[in-house]
């Protein structure tokens, strides 16, 4: 005798954001793909409750593009088919973004769905299920009383993922609803009534109401099946399913909950990595949030002027999305559009905080990337130049003019980070990362720290040095790294729309050294081809006036200059050099063996231009070149 199915109480969500920063090409293959077939086919199907969460980004979009499908969801809300849910206006990873920033986010989307669509939300979606208990707090001031965590995330807390749960923090409460990723991902390869039934028989020895939410993205389909025809049948089998199954929306399951176990969710994603440790095993997403950090203590000293510090507030929103703090990738940190977004929003929030007519250039020690010790920042009318000890690089060179970073690469990448070559290496032979083949000694000293040898902030002069050396006393040659002898002095200054670098190379040691210096030059473009980007590289010896640039297609020798034309952003970028000097360019890339990286060929980061000098020392002698990084547009 089969045993009787228990009436089960689905939420039935539906969730869609494509980030700030995407192509308008994305947002179309979100509405063909995901958003027009799920609300179209829901609409036929007026007994079947949802819950629709839509980022704010996404919302406007559907208002200004798709008005028809936005009358379709305002009627569904109105007849009390949809509840609409809130959150983040942006999609925000919630857990790392200041408490204003979280607060004034969910105001900006509960505002917008008040007024779209008659009432204000009380569910709370969380993107990328990114939680910590420290956002009950804010949650329940902007009057969120539920939200919505992954089964994994109850698994961690101990409970089972089968009823909802309330969390506390210093006397706030939120409920939480389990999200079913299993019955999610099933969904692509069973029918839901096989499914649904399934789990209602499972539990009908349970007592209490059994809940269940799935936010599905994709139903099960037959080979050709349209989106539309795929979900037409998903909907068709639940309005078959009412003998066991009830679509109600979460605010209604909400009102009638009592009894419900207190739980303790520990900092977690859906998937492994909470989001204050991805900033950390990612670098460029580490860079993203202190510069997020740092831009939010701009606009904090803003004084006297609240429309200026909300518009500086509002822009700097733009830049939190989840998907930057949360998911690797190409649709993730990983994806130079994004990232290139959110810089960009980031400067124009600077932008904004700037008061016209008195900005001062300045040098200031910060310790931008909060690790305890700190950065050199140049502010200058028109560029940032963020500087570091490890390897005395630059590592953030904004062009506020275009609000473009040039320095927004993976892995901590760096500009002038120095390397020391063996001195019969070719031109032809430099690699990105690596240079002079295998089991040949060359120094690279993108990871060793500079010391700070001077500071002048009245000046804004930053000079820092790599100590060279001999071999100690009883310490062998080779455990001495390549070159060990030679010390290295790099100096810093801004001048109009330029950044300068001058180099100062001594042989310390007591025997002569011959190497090449090839410093990395790393520079972010918006693409790869010569529709983004094309070099150009300049003989010595002439005039910047007369100076002609000749188009680079290899290696370049004998020249004192190397131009860049940024053709998405119409910014010419001269880099030139006190002495004549070999030179290449490289396009950086995302390593294929990468964790996370994607599928084919290494995903475009960033060019590198690497010049090569070939430099011959004695004891005690020195040699020096300056380099100029000038911007116009």
């Amino acid at each position: 005798m089969k045993t009787a199915a228990s009436k089960i109480s689905l939420i039935l969500g539906f969730h869609a954001h494509v980030p700030h920063g995407a192509d308008a090409a994305e947002f179309e293959r979100v509405y063909a793909r995901l958003l027009r077939p799920f609300v179209c086919c829901l609409y036929k199907h007026p007994r079947i409750q949802a819950a629709f969460h839509f980022s704010g980004v996404l919302l406007h979009w559907i208002e200004r593009t798709h008005q028809e499908l936005f009358m379709l969801i305002e009627d569904m809300v109105s007849r009390r088919q949809v509840e609409m849910l809130g959150g983040g206006f942006y999609d925000p990873a919630l857990p790392i973004i200041p408490l204003q920033d979280k607060i004034g986010q969910i105001e900006l989307l509960s505002t917008y769905i008040r007024k779209q669509f008659g009432k204000r939300p009380k569910g709370c979606w969380i993107p990328e299920y990114a939680w910590e208990q420290g956002l009950v707090g804010p949650l329940a001031s902007c009057d969120m009383a539920y939200t919505f965590l992954s089964e994994r995330q109850f698994e961690l807390a101990g409970v089972p993922p089968d009823a909802p749960c309330v969390c506390e923090d210093q006397g706030k409460l939120i409920t939480a609803f389990p999200v079913s990723l299993s019955l999610e991902s099933a969904l692509s390869e069973k029918s839901v009534s096989a499914l649904l039934e399934d789990m209602a028989r499972a539990g009908a020895d349970r007592s209490g109401e059994t809940v269940v939410s799935i936010f599905p993205d994709r139903p099960v389909s037959g080979e050709g099946d349209s989106p539309e025809h795929a979900w037409n049948r998903f909907f068709e089998e639940l309005s078959l399913c009412e003998a066991f199954v009830e679509t109600v929306n979460p605010g209604k399951i909400f009102r009638r909950l009592g009894g419900l176990r207190k739980a303790y969710f520990p900092d977690s994603t859906a998937g492994a990595t909470p989001a204050r440790r991805f900033i950390i095993e990612h670098p460029e997403a580490g860079r993203l949030y202190s510069k997020m950090i740092f831009s939010n203590t701009l606009i904090a000293h803003v004084r006297g002027d609240k429309a200026r510090k909300d518009s500086a507030r509002e822009e700097l929103w733009k830049s939190q999305s989840g998907v930057l703090f949360c998911r690797p990738g190409s649709r993730g940190i990983h994806g130079n559009a994004l990232r290139s977004a959110a810089y960009s929003a980031m400067l124009g929030a600077e932008r904004r905080t700037r008061e016209a007519g008195k900005f001062e250039p300045s040098l200031l020690p910060f310790d931008f990337d909060m690790n305890g010790d700190d950065e050199w920042l140049f502010h200058d009318a028109k560029i940032n130049c963020y500087v570091q000890s490890r390897g005395g690089g630059i590592f953030e060179l904004d062009y506020l003019p275009k609000t473009w970073n040039y320095l927004d690469t993976c892995a901590g990448r760096t500009a002038f980070a120095d390397r020391l070559l063996p001195a019969d290496v070719s031109v032809e032979s430099l690699e990105t990362g690596n240079a002079g083949g295998e089991g040949r000694g060359r120094r690279l000293c993108a990871g060793e720290f500079y010391e700070l040898a001077d500071l002048d902030k009245v000046r804004r002069k930053l000079r820092l040095v790599l100590r060279g050396g001999a071999p100690e006393s009883g310490e062998t040659p080779e455990a001495f790294p390549p070159f060990g002898a030679v010390e290295i002095e790099k100096n810093f200054a801004m001048r109009k729309d330029a950044v300068c670098v001058g180099y100062v190379l001594s042989n310390v040691g007591t025997a002569p050294e011959s190497f090449c210096l090839a410093p990395e030059i790393d520079l972010s473009l918006p693409g790869e081809t010569d529709a983004f980007a094309r070099f150009y590289a300049g003989k010595p010896g002439e005039a910047d006036a007369a100076r002609k640039w000749l188009a680079l297609s290899g290696p370049a020798r004998d020249v004192d200059g190397v131009k860049i034309h940024d053709i998405k952003n119409e910014v010419q970028i001269a880099l030139t050099a006190s002495r004549p000097f070999d030179a290449v360019v490289l396009p950086v890339r995302l390593p294929d063996d990468a964790p996370d990286a994607p599928a084919g060929p290494g995903l475009f980061q960033a060019f590198c231009v690497m010049p090569l000098f070939r430099v011959t020392l004695n004891p005690g002698e020195t040699w020096k070149t300056d380099f100029t990084l000038k911007f116009s547009h």
